[in-house]
């Protein structure tokens, strides 16, 4: 049993992208170029300290620099285009290396917000509501909202997304849902056919009416 999980590949597996033959050349043209240009900096430099004013050396300088800090930036982002890779997940292989929910590794997911205005505090409460809905070990699992702004709004939201949560966590996980945003869920088209779901459904209509309702008075 050890030596055939042994050979699973446990986070993900990664093949190299065929742009990545497209980049160097890219890459090799942009450096000649950037030498050429720095070439011609130089060159106009030294006539400047022989033939002109004072002024002109400082504006050559000036170039100079800033193409020296703009050619810095450009070289800094060539590490991930040099050798671009597409990574593919395993994430099943984990249930057969780990059996026991203590053996899992301790996940912590962070959810910024700051403005209310441009991000609904009913989204924010979706995506809280998401991130506990994983299919992972509910005591290996921490969500942890920072709210830049203070919202008393936001917290409202997720106060009552804590009571919608106590069933709709259950319910993902004994239903196996993928989608488990509610807003996701619910406006997938998908038939209700059960009373369970249609309880679920009433449930999250009353907690989104709840977050909207005092959207509308807080404006």
């Amino acid at each position: 049993m050890k030596s055939s999980t042994a050979k699973l590949p446990f986070h993900s597996s990664s093949r190299l992208l065929p742009r990545r033959i497209l980049n160097r050349v890219f890459a090799l043209i942009y450096s000649a170029a950037i030498s050429a240009l720095f070439y011609h900096h130089g060159r106009t430099l030294l006539r400047t300290t022989t033939t002109a004013t004072f002024l002109s050396f400082c504006t050559s300088l000036t170039m100079l620099t800033s193409d020296i800090i703009l050619a810095f930036m450009w070289l800094n982002s060539q590490a991930f285009r040099l050798n671009p890779v597409s990574a593919q997940p395993f994430p099943e292989n984990l249930q057969q290396v780990l059996n026991r929910p203590e053996d899992f590794p301790a996940l912590d997911v962070f959810i910024c917000t700051a403005d209310p205005s441009k991000e609904p505090p009913m989204t924010v409460a979706a995506t809280a509501l998401s991130a506990m809905a994983y299919d992972y070990p509910a005591e290996k699992l921490s969500v942890y909202v920072s709210d830049d702004g203070g919202s008393e709004l936001t917290l409202f939201a997720l106060m009552e997304a804590s009571k919608f949560g106590k069933e709709w966590l259950p319910f993902c996980r004994e239903n196996r849902v993928m989608e488990r945003c509610p807003e996701a869920y619910f406006g997938s088209g998908f038939p209700i056919c059960n009373s369970e779901t249609q309880k679920i459904k009433r449930h999250r209509d009353l907690f989104q009416g709840r977050g909207l309702g005092s959207s509308l008075c807080n404006d």
